[in-house]
């Protein structure tokens, strides 16, 4: 009977255990599942967050990849037309080039024209001019001739000089015998017809071109003209 008090106050205590471990793994539990429900919610916020964040961060980097395609496409475009007008350039350039030598080598013909022009005026004026001189010398000898030669000199057409010779022929004193002369395009005298015809005119002309003496060349016609009269009248 001793130990019924004993004993009863260790299943006391014992039963004080069992609770007090109970009551102490409910509350543990509930703190502990307390402690990981904040966690699991915090952890879920930090999630949201940060996937909002990085949501964003996308979109906001593929919005600037957009750009970046967008802003290649126009650099891409750009160049293509800077390529474009440098072609046209180029071919502009050389469309130029072409029309600068065209007009060098148009400039070129002109002058040689200039210049090939000017050398035949000035050969035609030189001719202009030893064909003024000797007309002027001709002039001069006409009245002369004509005063003691019985000599005739008068213009026909084309610019010739015709040379009239009279008293010639004893037998017939104004029987004319003529001598029709030129300057050709070479400046030099040219007889271009005689009546009658003397077998010495060549000699004559050629005479005269090399003397350039036109009194001495009409002496030695009307010479040539009264040796032909005698010998036709013998």
């Amino acid at each position: 009977m001793g130990n019924a008090p004993a004993e009863d106050e260790v299943a006391l205590f014992e039963r004080d255990m069992k609770e007090f471990w109970i009551q102490f793994k409910i509350s543990y539990g509930t703190e502990q599942n307390n402690q990981t429900s904040a966690l699991r919610d915090l952890c879920k916020e930090t999630l949201e967050a940060l996937s909002e964040k990085w949501s964003k961060k996308l979109k906001e980097e593929d919005v600037m990849i957009d750009k970046i395609h967008e802003y290649n496409n126009e650099i891409l475009q750009q160049s293509k037309y800077i390529a474009e007008k440098e072609e046209q350039l180029t071919e502009i350039q050389s469309r130029l080039n072409q029309e600068q030598e065209q007009q060098k080598n148009l400039t070129d013909s002109i002058q040689e024209l200039k210049k090939e022009l000017m050398k035949k005026m000035e050969i035609k004026s030189s001719k202009n001019k030893a064909a003024k001189e000797k007309v002027e010398q001709v002039s001069k000898i006409k009245a002369l001739f004509k005063e003691h030669l019985a000599l005739e000199m008068r213009r026909i057409p084309d610019e010739q000089l015709q040379f009239i010779f009279r008293h010639i022929d004893h037998k017939d004193p104004d029987k004319p015998y003529m001598c029709t002369l030129s300057i050709n395009e070479q400046g030099d005298y040219e007889v271009t017809s005689c009546t009658p015809p003397l077998d010495c005119i060549a000699e004559l002309q050629l005479k005269l071109r090399e003397t350039n003496n036109f009194s001495a060349f009409v002496a030695n016609i009307r010479k040539a003209f009264t040796a032909l009269s005698y010998k036709q009248s013998a």
